[in-house]
Formats: C-alpha cells, sequence, structure tokens
C-alpha cells in the first residue's frame, strides 16, 4: 500500500468510526466503545506508518482536481512533509490516549454514543488539516473542528455555563474566521491556486500583492482559533465541557491548528516584517498576560487552560522570529504533557469530588488517594515548568534560542525587535509558568486538614493513559536530535544564555512560591477568628467559585459520590505574589466586560433599534398597505344589499350621469 494511500485512511478511518458510532449509538450501544477507540488507534498507527516512510525526507505531494470553478481550482491535495508526519501522530496518539481514558471516566454517562463520536470527528478534522495541502479542503476541517468544540464544550447542556461557554467558542471563533476566510481568498487571488505548494512558490518569486494585509487576515483568524490575545477568552470558559475534551482540544486539535497553519504557511507571513511585528507583541502579551492569570485561578482546569494559551504564545512567539522548527517541536512537546495534565486533572477530580485548588488545599493525603496521578502530574508539572531534563525545557529553549538569534541579529528572516520582544516576554513568562505550576502541585497534593476521601485505585483505563503519556513527558526533548530532519534539518539544541535565563527564572518562580506557600500555610492556624471572618468577607468570589467548582455536572458525573467541599481558609501563595493585581488576573483582567462595552451592548442597542423601526415603521407600511384594500372592501360591501330594484336604479342613475356627461363634453368641443 502506498504512502498516500496510508494518508488518506488517516483521517478517513476516525470519519467512518464517529458516522458509525452515531447511527449504532442506540439501536447496538455494545459497538459504541469499539467504534470509538479501533478507528482512532488505528488512524494513529496508520499515522506513524506513514511518518516512517516520509523520513523527514522530501515532502510527499499528490493532487487530484475536485471541482473546476472557471479561475481558482479546488484540489483535493496531500502535502507530507516531515511537520505534517509529526503533528499527525501527535493527534493519533492523543485522541485514542483521549477515546481510553473517556470509556473510564464518562461510563455512566447516558451521551457517551454522541460524545465518542464527536470525538472522532473532531480528530479527523484535525487530521484533515494536518495532511491536506489544499486551503479550501484545509477550511472544511478547521471548520467542522469549530463546530465539534461547539457541541463537546457544551456536552452538559443543562447548565448554563455549559451553554454559554460553547456559544462563547463558536461566536469568537467565527469572529476570527471572518477575517482568515477573506484572506485565504485574497491569497489565493494573488498565487492563483489554493495549492499550498504553488502559493509558498508565488511567494517565493515575490509574487504576492498585499503581503501584510494578508497575513493580519490570517492573523485573526489564527487568533481566534488557537487563542492568542485578544481573542483568547473563550478557551477557560471552555473548561466547562468534560476533562477528556479538555485534553484533546488543548494538546492536539483545535487550539493547535492555528500554530500549525502558520507554520506551513510561514513565507506569507515572513514576507511582511510588520506582520512579523504585530505576531511578537500578539505573542509576548498572550504568554505574560496568561501566566499572570493562572496565577490568580481557583479551579484546576482554568489554570491549566490559562497555561495552555501561554504555551501557545511561546509558539506564536517561534513563528513570530522565523522559526518553524522550534514552534512545532514545542506544539509537540506540549501536546504530551498538556494532555497528561488534563487527564490527570480528571483523577484528581475524580478522586477528590472538586476540581477547586482551595477545596483540595483543605485535604490531606490526596497524593496518596491516587498516586499514579500525583507522580504523573508531578512530572508533566515539571515538564510544564521546563525543568531540566523534561521535554518542555527542550522544545522552551528551542524557543528562546530562536529568539535570541533573532535579537542579536545571527537571524534576519524576521526585525531583531521581534526578537527582543520574544525573548523578554519568554524568560518572565518561564518565571510565571514555574510559579502557577508549583502552586498547583502545592495547593492539590499538600494540603492539611479532613482526610481526602479514598475510593481505592482509579481505573486502569485512566491511570494506563497517564503513564503512557509520561514517557514523551519525560524523553521527547532528547528526540530533538534525531529528529532533526523532520524539523528542516535545523538545530533545535539549547545554547548557554537561554539555559542560564529561562531555567534560572524558572527555579526562581517555583522557590518563591514554594516559600510564600509555607509562609501562608504556617499563619493560617494562628489566624485570629476576626482577621479570618474578614479574609472570607473579602475572597466571597473566591469562595462562591470553590463553591461552584464542586458543584459542577461533571464533578456529579464523574465522582463516586458528592462530598462537600471543605470550608474555611486556604494558603494561596499566587496571592500573595500578585497582591493587588491578583482580583483583576482572576477575572482575566476583565477582558469579557471590555467586549461587553465595545461590542455586546452596542449591538444589543442596534438590535433593538432595528426591532423598533421593524415593528414601528415597516411593520406600518405593512399593515397600512392592508388596511387602504380592507376599508374600500367594507365601502363597496355596503352597495351590495342584494334588492334588484336598487341595482336596476343604480345601473340608470349611472346611464343617465353618463349621458349627460357625454352631452357636456360634446357641446364643449363643439364650441371649441
Amino acid at each position: 500500500m502506498s504512502t498516500t494511500t496510508l494518508a488518506v485512511l488517516v483521517p478517513l478511518l476516525p470519519f467512518l468510526g464517529a458516522v458509525a458510532g452515531l447511527l449504532l449509538g442506540r439501536t447496538a450501544p455494545g459497538f459504541v466503545r469499539p467504534l470509538a477507540l479501533l478507528p482512532t488507534l488505528a488512524a494513529a498507527v496508520l499515522a506513524v506508518l506513514v511518518a516512517v516512510r516520509q523520513g523527514g525526507g522530501k515532502a510527499i505531494d499528490t493532487v487530484t482536481e475536485l471541482t473546476p470553478t472557471g479561475s481558482v481550482p479546488i484540489e483535493l491535495s496531500l502535502h507530507l512533509d516531515g511537520f505534517a508526519a509529526l503533528v499527525a501522530v501527535l493527534v493519533g496518539v492523543v485522541a485514542t490516549c483521549v477515546q481510553l481514558y473517556s470509556t473510564a471516566y464518562l461510563r455512566e454517562d447516558p451521551r457517551y454514543p454522541s460524545y465518542a463520536a464527536l470525538v472522532s470527528l473532531f480528530t479527523s478534522a484535525m487530521l484533515l488539516v494536518v495532511y491536506s495541502g489544499d486551503l479550501m479542503v484545509l477550511l472544511v476541517g478547521w471548520e467542522i473542528m469549530g463546530i465539534c468544540s461547539y457541541f463537546l464544550v457544551g456536552h452538559y447542556w443543562e447548565t448554563e455555563a455549559a451553554r454559554s461557554a460553547s456559544l462563547k467558542a463558536f461566536l469568537v471563533t467565527k469572529l476570527g474566521d471572518v477575517p482568515f476566510l477573506i484572506g485565504l481568498f485574497a491569497l489565493a487571488a494573488d498565487a492563483g491556486s489554493f495549492r499550498i505548494t504553488k502559493i509558498l512558490g508565488t511567494v517565493a518569486a515575490g509574487g504576492l500583492d498585499h503581503p501584510t494585509l494578508i497575513a493580519l487576515l490570517l492573523l485573526a483568524g489564527v487568533a481566534g482559533k488557537s487563542a492568542q490575545f485578544p481573542l483568547h477568552s473563550w478557551l477557560p470558559d471552555a473548561m466547562a465541557g468534560p476533562t477528556p475534551v479538555s485534553a484533546l482540544i488543548h494538546a492536539a486539535t483545535m487550539v493547535a491548528a492555528g500554530v500549525y497553519f502558520i507554520a506551513r504557511l510561514l513565507p506569507v507571513f515572513t514576507a511582511s516584517r510588520a506582520a512579523l511585528v504585530v505576531m511578537a507583541v500578539m505573542a509576548a502579551v498572550t504568554m505574560v498576560g496568561s501566566g499572570l492569570a493562572a496565577l490568580a485561578q481557583d479551579d484546576i482546569k482554568r489554570v491549566l487552560a490559562y497555561s495552555t494559551v501561554g504555551q501557545l504564545g511561546y509558539m506564536t512567539g517561534a513563528l513570530a522570529v522565523g522559526d518553524r522548527g522550534a514552534a512545532v517541536f514545542h506544539l509537540l512537546s506540549h501536546g504530551a504533557f498538556k494532555a497528561l495534565l488534563f487527564l490527570g486533572a480528571g483523577v484528581i477530580i475524580h478522586a477528590a469530588g472538586t476540581n477547586s485548588l482551595a477545596a483540595m488545599s483543605r485535604m490531606d493525603g490526596l497524593a496518596k488517594r491516587i498516586p499514579d496521578a500525583f507522580w504523573t502530574m508531578t512530572i508533566a508539572l515539571l515538564a510544564l515548568a521546563a525543568i531540566p531534563p523534561f521535554a518542555g525545557f527542550f522544545s522552551k529553549e528551542a524557543v528562546l534560542v530562536a529568539a535570541e538569534h533573532t535579537a542579536t541579529g545571527h537571524e534576519q528572516l524576521a526585525p531583531a525587535a521581534a526578537g527582543w520582544v520574544v525573548l523578554t516576554a519568554g524568560v518572565l513568562t518561564a518565571l510565571l509558568t514555574a510559579a502557577y505550576a508549583a502552586r498547583l502541585w502545592l495547593m492539590a497534593f499538600r494540603g492539611r486538614g479532613a482526610a481526602a476521601p479514598d475510593h481505592g485505585r482509579e481505573p486502569l483505563a485512566m491511570t494506563g493513559v497517564l503513564w503512557l503519556l509520561a514517557i514523551p513527558s519525560i524523553g521527547f526533548g532528547l528526540a530533538a536530535g534525531p529528529l532533526a530532519d523532520w524539523f528542516d534539518g535545523r538545530e533545535l539544541s539549547p545554547t548557554v544564555t537561554t539555559s542560564v535565563l529561562g531555567t534560572g527564572a524558572a527555579v526562581l518562580g517555583a522557590v518563591l512560591t514554594y516559600a510564600l506557600w509555607q509562609r501562608a500555610t504556617a499563619r493560617l492556624p494562628a489566624a485570629p477568628a476576626v482577621a479570618v471572618a474578614a479574609a472570607d468577607s473579602a475572597d466571597s468570589a473566591a469562595s462562591a467559585a470553590a463553591e461552584s467548582a464542586a458543584e459542577t455536572p461533571e464533578v456529579a458525573e464523574v465522582t463516586h459520590e458528592h462530598p462537600a467541599v471543605p470550608s474555611g481558609p486556604a494558603p494561596d501563595p499566587g496571592r500573595v505574589l500578585l497582591g493587588p493585581l491578583h482580583r483583576h488576573a482572576a477575572d482575566g483582567f476583565h477582558l469579557d466586560a471590555v467586549y461587553d462595552r465595545l461590542f455586546v451592548r452596542p449591538v444589543r442597542a442596534a438590535a433593538v433599534l432595528v426591532r423598533f423601526l421593524d415593528r414601528e415603521v415597516v411593520d406600518t407600511y405593512v399593515r397600512g398597505a392592508g388596511t387602504g384594500p380592507r376599508l374600500l372592501g367594507s365601502l363597496v360591501r355596503r352597495a351590495q344589499t342584494g334588492n334588484v330594484q336598487s341595482y336596476l336604479s343604480a345601473l340608470l342613475a349611472g346611464a343617465v350621469v353618463l349621458a349627460i356627461a357625454t352631452a357636456v363634453l360634446a357641446n364643449v368641443n363643439a364650441g371649441s
């Protein structure tokens, strides 16, 4: 079987599994789990085989014209280079882990058949984006992912939070998709084709007439899909969906699609130095802002969500300095440890009965209740904090090295200003990342108070997946050398300067957080009742968040029972670190409120005006058009008496009037 045939089967198998799962979900429920797991597993195996055959060598291209358009043709094409091969393996492996994990995590969920089918369709759409060599076909997968995320985030549609989050995710990403679509058509118009290889050839020949405009339009779509400032606010709210869905969205699909898209079309963006500076500033604001917000979150999943936003900022920063190898390297590394973090968080929620870190910090012995999650989450958090020799260290260093080379003038592909912006923000974000990773670990696993509930060992389908993902979280960074051919042959090893800066910042952040946590823990028992009451009053919003976190439908669905959330103050080093910024960071720096005032309220006011014009003006004319004939009809109806003598009298009177009128007109004409 040829490599191209295998590549066609990779997205096709999960799609067929999704269709079969939807058709047989009610009539043959016993087939739901095999149909969810086996096609995805087969796609992962085939993706590995395609990667081995591709070997990091020359890209494999195949094309057939899908339909003639008379101008720019739409072609069904595959473009298999090293990046596509590796990203497809990531998608297949993470999707398989999510499907296997979900069989235990959602085993009692009555909507599991539709959930599993949508996850398979989600996977198929991302694989289509990865392998597609034509932008219009890529757009199909791009939009299917948007629809799937809408349904999966809104899985618990009985709750207002899930409904609002799914709608917000859909609308914000569509807001970015509008300029994205315009940019695609403008790009195809300049290049004369939607085919990626032809577009890149046109860029190399200097054939783009409007490179800056096209790059900025495409960047808007990427900002929405990959949750970059200012279109990132949907991603933390999307945590209202099931935890395995969060793992899939954050690690291998949806948000990864935007970064991969820029990597595939990077020459289009490097054709405009202004667009690279805009991208660098966007990445820097995203990295630092998300790091500060993550330090203030109480929901463990929202901490990880803001973490994803920041790590995507690293990838975007690498692209802004023109190094797609570093960006995709971090994409792959992040996919492994972020999937592990979310699935590990699912085990913690499963055992603790809450996703509130404040509540977990008031539980004693949670780490001993779930040792598999404890050790694997520790590995993943070390990788997230970029502590050597874990995977995150090498991939983050690759980004910082690329920024350093651009800033110091060793690379001329991007402006030096972009390099300095990314490098400075990257080092600061390394400190913040280690700080919120340490905070999460301390509050989740080093709590003090009532004993954590003991429900025995978690299902093997959940814990086994954690250990499987722990392997690349530990060792994938060491694969940068052997896999150099897949990354354009570029060297991705760290330098002394960036290693000292990045690791030093990470260690400083972790140590500072640990010291503040110890001090807060030591002070808790001695806190006077009045101070505790004042703190409780000041932190009413945080307490409400903690209580609601324990009462989410996911908690009720997946926990063994519904334990009460422990009450009382919790040691939170993030509150001390952020100081007066904490309240603002906890609310995402009020970005939603800004959007509400700038966009939502004006749109609603315009809608009220339109409704008034429609009801009071347009409807008045419509009603008037019907009222006139109705009044005329009522007058005519009065003459319809049914009396024959009246009709004859009227006829004679009319005849007399006509005769008189005729005589008068005749005399007038004769006189003239």
